[in-house]
Formats: C-alpha cells, sequence, structure tokens
C-alpha cells in the first residue's frame, strides 16, 4: 500500500497552513490547522475499512522546560510520541482525504463534531491532554490538530501520517477513545500500512 499527499513533499518541510502553530508578531499564536490532502493506492484484498494516525515521535519528556524563558531544550533530550489526529473506521471505498476537508482552523477546548468521511469517527488527539490543565483551553480534541512544536526546541520534529487497511468494518472502541487505544484495537486486523511524514520547527535555528 502507498499513502501521497498534495499538500507536502515527503521529508520535507510541512506548509504552515497544515499547522497549529506559527511565528507572529508577537511571538507564536495559533495558524491555519487545516489538514494536509491524503490519498492512497494498493489497497490489499479484503480491505474492509481504514485508520489514519498521524503522530509527532519528538515530544519532549519534560515538560516544565517547554516555552519557558532563557531555556533550550536540548535536541537529545528523550522523546515521545504524541498523536495528533486519530480517525478510524473510513470506509474500504475511500481513496482520499482533501485539503482542509477534516479541519480548517484551530478551535479552543476542540472541535464538538470534526468532519470526515461517512461513517468514520474521530478519536482525541493529545492536545486533550496537553490542555487539560488550562481553564481557558481544556476539552477533547478531536479530530486533526496540527504542530505547534515549542519554539525553544532543539530539535526537528517529524510528523508521521500513518494509513492502516484493516479486516474489520468497525473497531472495537467506546466512544471516546484516543490513539494508544485506537492502536490497541487494530492489533490483529492490519492487513498493511503505509507511511509519509513531514517536518515542522517554530525554532529559527533549526535546520532541516
Amino acid at each position: 500500500m502507498r499513502i501521497h499527499s498534495d499538500s507536502f513533499e515527503h521529508r520535507a518541510r510541512l506548509p504552515v497552513a497544515y499547522a497549529a502553530g506559527q511565528a507572529t508578531g508577537e511571538g507564536f499564536g495559533f495558524a491555519p490547522n487545516r489538514n494536509p490532502q491524503l490519498s492512497w493506492d494498493d489497497v490489499p484484498p479484503g480491505t474492509k475499512s481504514f485508520a489514519l494516525l498521524c503522530i509527532d515521535p519528538d515530544v519532549p519528556t519534560v515538560a516544565e522546560m517547554v516555552g519557558k524563558d532563557g531555556v533550550l531544550i536540548p535536541a537529545d533530550q528523550p522523546r515521545c510520541d504524541f498523536y495528533h489526529w486519530v480517525m478510524v473506521d473510513i470506509p474500504a471505498d475511500v481513496r482520499a482525504l482533501a485539503a482542509g476537508a477534516c479541519s480548517d482552523g484551530f478551535t479552543a477546548r476542540g472541535k464538538a463534531a470534526p468532519q470526515g468521511p461517512a461513517g468514520s469517527r474521530q478519536g482525541c488527539n493529545d492536545y486533550t491532554g496537553w490542555f487539560a490543565g488550562d481553564a481557558d483551553m481544556a476539552g477533547d480534541y478531536l479530530g486533526y490538530d496540527g504542530p505547534f512544536p515549542p519554539p525553544n526546541d532543539l530539535r526537528l520534529h517529524r510528523y508521521f501520517f500513518r494509513v492502516y487497511a484493516l479486516d474489520i468494518e468497525r473497531l472495537p472502541l467506546s466512544e471516546r477513545f484516543d490513539g494508544s487505544q485506537a492502536l490497541s484495537a487494530m492489533h490483529g486486523h492490519v492487513l498493511a500500512e503505509a507511511t509519509i511524514h513531514a517536518t515542522y520547527s517554530l525554532n529559527a535555528d533549526v535546520k532541516g
């Protein structure tokens, strides 16, 4: 199976249109936050649905350093995964998602009912946990919310868009689910998968 995007080149910088954060005159703020265009083909026989994840594996593990004045997060700090998009039960006849079709703008407290192919379900991305202690931002962040890496981070972040062909029409998930739960539910049902990734940084000194 193969995955492709008209919105960005594989291993190249993600355009700011598809990010959640960008540099502004006052520092940093929210970006257009549109989902990128994605399409896939060479689907294996027996596919009954697809699942789609977007994961940043380069998130700092010392949260206290994020955004702290006068502090730079070293590139070699241990990292963890951050789910930016979790969508399951995508019908087997779907082969593409248009740019901006599932997300167009950043919504404080999260999108209540993000768009997606008929029959699909959107899980909580990890902004749900990140904003959990913020009285103005806390909520369930469903669907796609793009990159907003720490401006003081010295590592170039990577964003992996992964599509899975599954042998089941509907994953056994509760109404509210996240990325790790979706991956667990997929276990034993994956016929094929394909990955493409882009990079992003808000630190002007980070190249690549």
